[in-house]
């Protein structure tokens, strides 16, 4: 089979057909990509091209309550920010890892009404001049495009009021939450609606909602159907109307929900996180035929060659079966990952994901 541009091998997946391979990306933490240059990638080169991997490209807008942002605290092993949603957190220079959340402006439905009032969208919110330098490029290299939102359980609880804060609020006051979701979407459609007008147009939506943990999900299945069901299911039907797909990455154990994203149209779910309890095979033998799966390569496992090579012959004839499928770890590729083995690995997938 002729060798497929990214878009072209992408649509042919999400209509669960064959393409020329099954699509391939990567997401290497930061420390990880110092590594592999520390090891030959060369300075200039992106990873993805010099591992000749799918390109995928996201496109949005800054939907925040544009609090004043600064620096609290930097020293040579860690920076403490205040952002642009009011919260603090630190991170350290050396190693990858999640922020440490230290301190929330929105806690409340008083600060919330405060910050809402600040969140009014208009054009300065989106990079015009990105997407004017690189729109054309990316459509003629036959990338694939993706049109951001910021929205839900997820960034709620990360970036904006906090874990235990929020899941107190879907319990004691699910009016305001249903609120600040419903808020968060309208403004991210605002901004994508802004640039689709422009003739800037995308392929799908995506978004990030971690649902779950190691032991399943953060919230009941009730509370999910009040609460963030309608929201969701609101996104998807916005980009049905424009032709264009829906993909969710979710990590955690959301087996529970599976059965609910179909409902609402989900096409596309990322990234099947293993150690949590998602079993790729099971998924594919029971949603396959109704939903591309992207992810589940245990990234517990990419640092031992020999297993990860195993789990991937085990693995991948059976999801990229009928197509369905786009091959990527199921949480970042570690800094234990050397450039030697990432090569190795990437060989290996290119092989077994040949359609011809």
């Amino acid at each position: 089979m002729t060798a497929m541009t990214t878009r072209e091998r992408f649509r042919r997946i999400y209509e669960h057909k064959e393409a020329d391979r099954v699509p391939m990306l990567g997401g290497p933490w930061g420390t990880t990509i110092a590594r592999w240059r520390r090891e030959g990638l060369p300075e200039d080169v992106d990873f993805a091209d010099y591992f000749g991997l799918d390109r995928v490209t996201g496109i949005g807008g800054d939907i925040s309550p544009r609090f004043e942002t600064r620096v609290v605290e930097e020293t040579d092993d860690y920076v403490i920010r205040f952002d642009s949603w009011g919260t603090t957190s630190k991170n350290w220079k050396h190693a990858s890892s999640t922020p440490h959340w230290l301190d929330r402006t929105i806690v409340d439905r008083e600060s919330w009404e405060k910050a809402k009032a600040r969140m009014i969208m208009g054009r300065d919110r989106i990079d015009w001049e990105r997407l004017k330098a690189n729109y054309q490029t990316w459509r003629d290299n036959g990338w694939w495009i993706q049109g951001g939102l910021w929205f839900g359980f997820d960034v709620t609880h990360a970036r904006v009021v906090g874990t235990e804060q929020l899941l107190m609020m879907m319990t004691d006051d699910p009016e305001l939450v249903i609120e600040i979701f419903n808020t968060e979407l309208d403004c991210s459609l605002q901004l994508l609606q802004l640039i689709w007008d422009e003739g800037y147009t995308f392929d799908a939506i995506s978004w990030c909602d971690d649902m779950g943990y190691r032991n399943g999900t953060f919230f009941s299945l009730p509370m999910y159907r009040e609460i963030l069901k309608p929201v969701q299911k609101r996104a998807i039907e916005w980009a049905h109307e424009k032709g264009i797909l829906a993909h969710l990455h979710s990590c955690g154990n959301i087996n529970e929900f599976v059965p609910e994203l179909l409902d609402i149209g989900v096409d596309a779910l990322n990234p099947l996180e293993v150690k949590a309890g998602m079993d790729p095979a099971h998924l594919k033998a029971n949603y396959g035929d109704r939903l591309v799966f992207h992810g589940g390569i245990n990234a517990m496992l990419w640092d031992d060659i020999d297993r990860i090579e195993a789990e991937i012959r085990r693995l991948l004839p059976i999801l990229k079966e009928s197509g369905g499928y786009i091959f990527q770890e199921d949480h970042s590729i570690p800094d234990s990952v050397s450039l030697e083995n990432y090569r190795r690995i990437v060989k290996i997938a290119r092989e077994l994901g040949s359609y011809s």
